[in-house]
């Protein structure tokens, strides 16, 4: 079975490798609308539903592996920073706070649909401003929700985490290798 992992993400990509699947990449490349009365988990399930269903169009046979991560923090959502100046402001407002990553993730065959979500709690520790203006000249935080990546130097700014450290990366591997093999497709 063709495999299809509908994201240009390469953390994604890499825990795909990680699981032992063989893919393919095939960016859904749509515009990502949401209503806005939904929940932040209902927000990245309907993206992740959306990614899915645009890439299963025109590979009707096989299976697409669709995710979108967003950072919560007192019900807000923190998407990825437009400019270096919103990075410093979401960076600086996580500062010594609690905060929730949710990825929704779709696995999508023919006319078959999963839809998930997973939640983890990630803490920072108190940051000052010397130390968000040199993460930032890091260049990571630019292409990440909530303007991080728990992966790279934002470990140094995560003092603990409650949940899947994956999916704060951008994909809850247990919770995919379990649809996964819903599907037919074994990881172990």
């Amino acid at each position: 079975m063709d495999i299809i992992l509908a994201s240009q993400s390469p953390r994604r990509q890499e825990l795909l490798t990680r699981m032992g699947l063989t893919f393919t990449v095939r960016p859904a490349g749509i515009e990502e609308t949401v209503d806005p009365g939904l929940t932040p988990q209902e927000v990245v399930m309907s993206l992740s539903r959306q990614k899915a269903g645009a890439v299963a169009e025109s590979h009707p046979d096989a299976l697409v592996i669709a995710a979108d991560t967003i950072v919560v923090l007192d019900g807000k959502i923190l998407g990825k920073p437009h400019s270096v100046e919103e990075a410093k402001e979401m960076l600086a407002a996580l500062s010594g706070r609690q905060h929730h990553v949710c990825t929704g993730f779709t696995l999508r065959r023919g006319e078959r649909v999963e839809t998930g979500c997973e939640e983890s709690e990630v803490w920072f520790r108190d940051l000052t401003g010397a130390e968000i203006d040199a993460y930032i000249a890091t260049g990571e935080p630019m292409d990440k929700a909530g303007s991080y990546g728990i992966q790279g130097y934002g470990a140094l700014l995560v003092k603990g985490i409650h949940g899947d450290y994956f999916n704060v990366m951008g994909l809850p591997v247990c919770r995919l290798g379990l649809a996964l093999k819903d599907f037919g497709v074994s990881c172990l």
